[in-house]
Parts: C-alpha cells; sequence; structure tokens
C-alpha cells in the first residue's frame, strides 16, 4: 500500500492532522479497531479552554503551568492556551455541539482550574463529541481514506527516515507494508499497561514501542497520571467518574464515611489528580480498609441523573445508583504525560516522523496535566502536525523491503496479567528505589521471551511486546528520576528536588539523559 501521508490512530489527534493535511496530497488513517474506537470516544471530562467571559488565555497558561510541576515546556503551554479558542470555533463551524446555558457555552470548574472553563457535550460525552465532528469534516474530504487492521506492528525506516509502517492483517495473517511520505504516530495512551486501568484495550502504548524501537526519543515516560476516581467494583470495568462530578460538589469519603481530602489538601476535592489519588492511597492505608467512596447523595434530585446521563445510567447498570447511594471508588492509570519527543509542531528525533495526542510528549503537561487539557492538546497538536507534514508533499516515495523474519517461541503462560500486575505493583501510585529495582530484575529475566519484532503472528502477540517495552521505560526512567513530582511519586525521595526539574529523555541503546525545560 502507498500513500503519502499516514496517520496512525483516529482520535482528536489523528483526525485533526489529517484534516490539516489533505491539502497537500492523499492522506490515509490506519486504525487497530474499529474508525470509532480511541481513548478519544471515552473522554468525559470536557475540554478546556479560554472562551467566557471571566477567563483568559494567561489564566489558563497559568493553572496549566502550576499543574505541571515544573515540567511544562512554556512555548507548548503558551501555544495550546493561546490557539485553543480559534480551534474550539472552528470545531463548532464543524458541527460540534457543546452544552449551553441560555444560548451561551456553558463552561464548569473542575480541579487544579482557577475559573470555570470546561466545556462538555451532552453533559459526560465531550470526547465522543469532538471525535464525531472531526470524523464527519475527515470523512467529506476526498483526499481521506481509513483502513482497519488488527495493529500497527513498526515502522519503516531507511537511511535513518521514516518512510512508512508494517500493519497486521489477522483474518489472513500476513504483514503489509504502507508507504508513505510522512507518518504520524496518533495511537493513543499507554494504560493498559497497568491492572487497574480507565483506558479501553486498544491503549497498549504501541505508538511510544514503536517509536522507541526506530530510534526515536522518548521523554518524561515515568510521569503517569493515574486518575483518583475509577469505580471499583468486582466484575465491573474501571469506569473513569469524572473529574467534573467532583466539580458540581461530590465529596469523597472512607470506609467509615469520613470526608477526609481536608488532611491532605486545601482545595479538598479539587486539589490536583495525582494529590488526590495519594491521599486515597494514604487513606485506605491509615484506617487499614476500604474502598473510599465518591458521594453526590446531598446533590439535588435528578440533577446528577441530568448532568451526567452517561456516567449516571453505567453505574446504575453495574448496581450502583449514585442519587441514592455513595459509589467505591480507587485509582487507576489514567493518562500518560510522557511520550514521543516533539516539539510544538509535532515533529520527533526522526526525520519524516511525527507525533500528536497522548502519544507524544510537548512538554504542554509536565509531570501532572491538569484537568480536561489532553482533548484540547490533540485539537491543537494534532492540527499543528498536519500542516507541519504539509512540507513533505514533494519527499520521495522510499519502498524498503520487510527483511526476514525471524521465529518467535511462544509468550510465557498469564503474560499479559503478570506485566501489568508487575507495573502496578512496582512503577504505580507510589514507588521506590527497591520496589524500582526489583521490577526491573523480573523485566530483565523474561526479557527473551519478548521484542521479537515483526516475529509474531498475532495482535495480542505484538500487543504484550509493546507492553513489555514500555513498562520497562516507566521502570528504567522512573528509577532514574530520584525525586517526587506530579505523577511521580517516590517514597524514597518524597519532595522535588532542583537537580530534577529536567526532562527524562531515553533513546534506544543510550543512557537516560536530563535535558532542561524549555
Amino acid at each position: 500500500m502507498e500513500t503519502d501521508f499516514l496517520i496512525i490512530g483516529a482520535g482528536v489527534a489523528g483526525l485533526s492532522a489529517a484534516i490539516e493535511v489533505a491539502a497537500a496530497g492523499r492522506v490515509l488513517i490506519l486504525t487497530k479497531d474499529r474508525l470509532t474506537e480511541s481513548a478519544s470516544e471515552y473522554a468525559q471530562g470536557g475540554i478546556a479552554v479560554a472562551l467566557s467571559d471571566d477567563d483568559r488565555v494567561s489564566l489558563h497558561e497559568k493553572d496549566t503551568l502550576q499543574a505541571g510541576a515544573g515540567l511544562c515546556d512554556t512555548q507548548a503551554v503558551r501555544t495550546l492556551v493561546a490557539e485553543g479558542p480559534e480551534r474550539i470555533q472552528r470545531l463548532i463551524d464543524w458541527g460540534a455541539e457543546f452544552d449551553t446555558d441560555g444560548g451561551k457555552l456553558s463552561f464548569t470548574c473542575e480541579g487544579a482550574h482557577s475559573v470555570n472553563r470546561v466545556l462538555h457535550a451532552d453533559g459526560d460525552s465531550t470526547g465522543r463529541e469532538i471525535a464525531r465532528a472531526l470524523f464527519n469534516k475527515a470523512r467529506s474530504i476526498e483526499n481521506v481514506s481509513s483502513q482497519s487492521f488488527s495493529a500497527v506492528v513498526d515502522l519503516l525506516v531507511e537511511h535513518g527516515e521514516v518512510c512508512g509502517a508494517v500493519a497486521w492483517r489477522e483474518e489472513s495473517r500476513e504483514l503489509v507494508p504502507v508507504y508513505a511520505r510522512a507518518v504520524l504516530l496518533a495511537t493513543g495512551g499507554l494504560g493498559r499497561v497497568y491492572r487497574e486501568t480507565t483506558n479501553p484495550d486498544v491503549a497498549t502504548g504501541d505508538g511510544v514501542a514503536m517509536a522507541y524501537r526506530a530510534g526515536a526519543a522518548v521523554a518524561d515516560i515515568e510521569m503517569v497520571q493515574f486518575h483518583p476516581t475509577a469505580l471499583y467494583l468486582e466484575g465491573a470495568p474501571r469506569f473513569l467518574l469524572s473529574e467534573a462530578l467532583r466539580g458540581e460538589g461530590a465529596v469523597l469519603r472512607n470506609a467509615d464515611m469520613e470526608r477526609f481530602m481536608s488532611r491532605y489538601h486545601d482545595r479538598e476535592e479539587l486539589a490536583p489528580r495525582d494529590v488526590v489519588s495519594r491521599a486515597i492511597v494514604s487513606e485506605l492505608h491509615r484506617i487499614r480498609k476500604g474502598p473510599a467512596y465518591l458521594d453526590l447523595t446531598h446533590l439535588a434530585p435528578g440533577f446528577v441523573a441530568r448532568r451526567f446521563p452517561r456516567i449516571y445510567e453505567t453505574c446504575r447498570h453495574y448496581g450502583v445508583d449514585l442519587e441514592a447511594h455513595p459509589a467505591p471508588v480507587h485509582p487507576a492509570a489514567h493518562y500518560a504525560m510522557g511520550g514521543v519527543r516533539t516539539d510544538d509542531r509535532g515533529a520527533t528525533t526522526i526525520p519524516r516522523l511525527y507525533a500528536a495526542g497522548e502519544t507524544a510528549c510537548a512538554g504542554v503537561h509536565g509531570a501532572n496535566r491538569l484537568a480536561s487539557n489532553s482533548l484540547l492538546e490533540g485539537l491543537v497538536f494534532g492540527a499543528r502536525a498536519g500542516e507541519t507534514m504539509r512540507r513533505h508533499a514533494a519527499d520521495p516515495l522510499r519502498r524498503p523491503a520487510l527483511g526476514a523474519r525471524l521465529p518467535a517461541g511462544p509468550l510465557p503462560a498469564n503474560a499479559v496479567s503478570d506485566l501489568r500486575r508487575l507495573a502496578w505493583r512496582y512503577a504505580g501510585i507510589e514507588r521506590s528505589g527497591e520496589g524500582l529495582r526489583a521490577g526491573l530484575d523480573e523485566l530483565n529475566r523474561i526479557s527473551p521471551a519478548f521484542e521479537k519484532g515483526l516475529a509474531r503472528n498475532s495482535r495480542s502477540g505484538f500487543e504484550t511486546d509493546n507492553l513489555f517495552q514500555v513498562i520497562r521505560l516507566i521502570t528504567r526512567c522512573a528509577l532514574a528520576r530520584k525525586e517526587s513530582r506530579g505523577g511521580h511519586f517516590r517514597a524514597d525521595f518524597p519532595e522535588p528536588r532542583a537537580e530534577f526539574q529536567k526532562h527524562s529523555q531515553i533513546r534506544r541503546g543510550r543512557e537516560i539523559e536530563f535535558t532542561d525545560v524549555a
């Protein structure tokens, strides 16, 4: 297969890029599942943008920098908040329908925001609505097409430049090379590396793993955000109970039904996510019983069902009526602040390779993402990457051969569940040097079974290799960062340290570096 521009992933970032680059040539979007399956579809909390009468771009910038705990790149943040309003307005012009009050856009507040600036669609289906509008716009462009494969396996590299990717077609059990003049990774997150996660099944860190194998730099990969309030019921998925619930007055209680957040932060339930997540874990340890509970029963009758219809109905499906009973909750892996290192135009450290959205690390989120900035990041930086990719329209189309496939032995029994348990135990919410070293020892011991490249013969096999790769990257970088900052907490180094107010950066075959924050 051949195209001018290859987009891997169909969330907000991928679709935004496809729309922008289509003016310069043919665009092919590859997805691992159905075209509408992405983390964007599950984003409930909203999209933050400085559009309300009592907000300013400078305030949004200040809140983002403060949440990022010293690791945000200032220019990237400025680009995000300054371009956000125009991108949102264009999205509305394309048919996106956000919630309104009296004919005006309705804004709410979430944790670590200083004013009401978060837009929602249908209460708690914001990501779905944004993706719908982008999908319809992309579908209307003649140059844009899509293909669904079981997996995109690896990038094709020749003479140090990316020239396509290799996809896996499960039904015919064949590898399919897809050649392109430029490639964008928009594969979403990596939450499935953890036992407890809010992420969909497709979020196995594929983009990070592929980029790392190709030689690209990966930055701040140890910075993983654990959402404080995932539904915690046996037999139920770790369904995210949005930050917006706390923004509307939901409170956290321990197993004795006592509110406890005042012991941990002066903003209580509206503290930054990393603070709330660690507070819940600390409270479970303090009283030696759990779980914690998110309580909305004091709110006006009918409000929760009306304001959060999707959340309300999902919880009812699993036996919890949020208007009558508190919901059991526990932190779960939710968002990766780190990823494939890019500049503010989406360019990676390898020519003709771009990345955007959660796959990328442009320095916007720093050590701890400000709530509801992720959809805006995908919208702004996906579009900027697409605009920049146009410069490759006249580049030669290279067609390197795939090369021989080495035989691969079977993966260890229970490989996926064992890897996810290892990541949760050693590289989860609370980390330590001793635990991280133990985790690395286990990973090194089983490493011969992984990293087989094109040798696997199933989607699950490719995904498992990627899980292993990403878990090892997180563990190595977490061990190297001897401090606590944002989403990274070390029990043996519980405070931030000035010498680590830098980005971690790792490349294949090189030692971990720490580089200055821009």
